[in-house]
């Protein structure tokens, strides 16, 4: 572990990105320095040390999310199961972030429900984002969010009154391990969130927050008039 970056550079990058509130240093590693928020629990990379758009591209040319595969749908199936048991036959979805193969959308397809797809580099048709749904889904995305804030706030307002938000991502549960934690040395990734994080974020919006599983939040909107 290398030594805290300076205050100046430390005070540059105190917000959090998704409370705004004060944020403390973490840990300097490899290179690059991580912060963590006393108030919404997010831990996150400085700004300044995230990849480019070109390098961010180049990295996710290399994954591997064959629609196909059995053991991808299996690990899909963590967030797909809980979230299906809430919604109607015949539920309207969008699959934010859907990447080079929309796996996630094409099971709850198979499963009755009408979906749509998006995605700022494999899928990047804007229309779907002019719509709402019952659901939406953001499978593995979220830790790579740069404007976490913005993109929730976007995401809360795809969502129908009484719709659900289903969030997966790996969920960060101790900073003694965090140096070492394979979730963290992705270069794409530069927000890390516990379950807690989630639940201040449906505080925030007058939402709900279930945790059925580890790494899987769903959020869901009060229907109308409540």
């Amino acid at each position: 572990m290398t030594a805290k970056p300076d205050s100046a550079r430390a005070a540059a990058v105190c917000a959090c990105p998704m409370c705004a509130a004060r944020a403390e240093h973490l840990l300097s590693q490899d290179g690059r320095a991580y912060y963590r928020c006393p108030v919404c629990q997010a831990r996150f990379l400085d700004p300044a040390h995230r990849l480019s758009r070109e390098e961010e591209y180049a990295h996710y040319l290399h994954h591997e999310n064959d629609p196909a595969d059995p053991r991808y749908r299996k690990f899909l199936s963590k967030l797909a199961r809980p979230l299906m048991t809430r919604l109607a036959d015949g539920a309207s979805g969008l699959d934010y972030g859907c990447g080079p193969g929309p796996a996630l959308a094409a099971m709850l397809r198979e499963a009755g429900h009408d979906m749509a797809v998006y995605d700022p580099f494999f899928a990047p048709d804007r229309a779907p984002l002019d719509a709402v749904y019952d659901f939406v889904t953001c499978t593995e995305v979220a830790e790579h969010f740069h404007h976490p804030a913005t993109e929730f706030d976007r995401l809360r307002r795809l969502v129908a009154p009484g719709g659900w938000l289903a969030i997966m991502t790996c969920f960060q549960t101790d900073d003694a391990l965090f140096a070492d934690w394979h979730y963290r040395k992705d270069p794409t990734h530069v927000v890390f969130y516990r379950a807690e994080t989630f639940h201040h974020l449906a505080g925030a919006w007058g939402w709900t927050c279930v945790v059925p599983v580890k790494d899987v939040a769903l959020l869901q909107r009060p229907k109308a008039g409540q």
